[in-house]
């Protein structure tokens, strides 16, 4: 089975700085698609960043230019430095992992999500 633990949620206050981190571990055959989602209380789970086997980030609009994605192949780990934080960053930050198990199939694997609070 693959198992997704992340780390590095907190409360911060707004204008700081915040480092999550998400290990991936298991039967790994590929990964394509590693990244974040999150969900504020109320609110539908939203695309944060994801970043690709080939390197290729993106990003929500509500987060470019204050969030980085970056990813490490060889220890299977996706980590999001959030800086220039502001309360409406608050929510459960999931970790989301994309792998191919057979020529065309992909299966989804979630983290067990981590609380970010950002106080004004």
């Amino acid at each position: 089975q693959v198992q997704l633990v992340e780390s590095g949620g907190g409360l911060v206050q707004a204008g700081g700085s915040l480092g999550l981190s998400c290990a991936a571990s298991g039967s790994i055959s590929r990964i394509n698609v590693m990244g974040w989602y999150r969900q504020a209380p109320g609110k539908q789970r939203e695309l944060v960043s994801t970043v690709t086997s080939g390197g290729s980030t993106n990003y929500a609009d509500s987060v470019k230019g204050r969030f980085v994605i970056s990813r490490d192949n060889v220890m299977n780990t996706v980590y999001l430095q959030m800086n220039s934080l502001k309360p409406e960053d608050t929510a459960v930050y999931y970790c989301f992992l994309r792998v191919g198990v057979l020529r065309d199939s992909t299966t989804d694997y979630w983290g067990q999500g981590t609380q970010v609070t950002v106080s004004s």
